[in-house]
């Protein structure tokens, strides 16, 4: 689900024992990193992250309304706006052996937790993470919620479709040993699968 709380030390400068509910993205570490040093960024480019100085250093500061994607690969799996995340697929695992490969108990959730590429993008999974962190109460599709959510996050998705400027990906290693066998807990449900060995390789995604 990707969301990890973030700390940041600055003393004299960060307020300590503040709170700020900003979203933000390890992107956003180099823009705001710049700016901290007095350094403008670049201008003959685009750049991903965004300057959150302004929230670090005063918690009043206004939150700054931005989404956040979620990619695998060179495919637009999720977007967080908000409150809200809409799934436009769902790909939890992936192997060519899925019947090894199964989910920790208490973590299945039907339509979510699939083993398959599940094209969504006609009516997008949607959660609200505010209420419900752990992903596990869709929003019904029907409903007047998903329909005032989807409408704002909708022209946000198309708008960055349109606008994108596909790279080449540089971190685009595979390596099975790096996915979660072994949750924490996994132990006292006698239900740790064995890590394998490390082999990292080149690799192309499956969409």
């Amino acid at each position: 689900r990707m969301r990890e709380p973030g700390i940041a030390w600055w003393p004299g400068s960060i307020p300590a024992g503040t709170i700020t509910h900003q979203l933000g993205n390890i992107m956003d570490l180099f823009t705001t990193s710049l700016t901290l040093a007095g350094v403008k960024p670049p201008q003959d480019r685009i750049i991903d992250g965004i300057d959150l100085s302004s929230i670090l250093l005063d918690q009043s500061a206004p939150i700054i309304d931005r989404p956040i994607w979620y990619y695998r690969g060179n495919e637009m799996m999720a977007v967080r706006v908000g409150a809200y995340k809409a799934h436009y697929w769902m790909w939890t695992e992936f192997g060519n052996n899925p019947v090894s490969f199964t989910f920790c108990q208490g973590q299945y959730i039907k339509n979510v937790t699939v083993h398959d590429q599940v094209d969504h993008s006609n009516a997008p999974i949607l959660f609200n993470v505010n209420r419900d962190p752990g992903e596990k109460y869709i929003v019904a599709p029907k409903s007047k919620e998903y329909k005032t959510a989807m409408a704002i996050i909708d022209p946000i998705v198309k708008e960055h479709k349109a606008n994108l400027e596909p790279g080449v990906p540089s971190l685009n290693y595979c390596d099975a040993a790096v996915q979660n066998w072994a949750p924490p807990g996994c132990e006292d449900l006698n239900y740790c699968l064995p890590v394998p060995d490390s082999n990292p390789k080149l690799c192309i995604w499956g969409h």
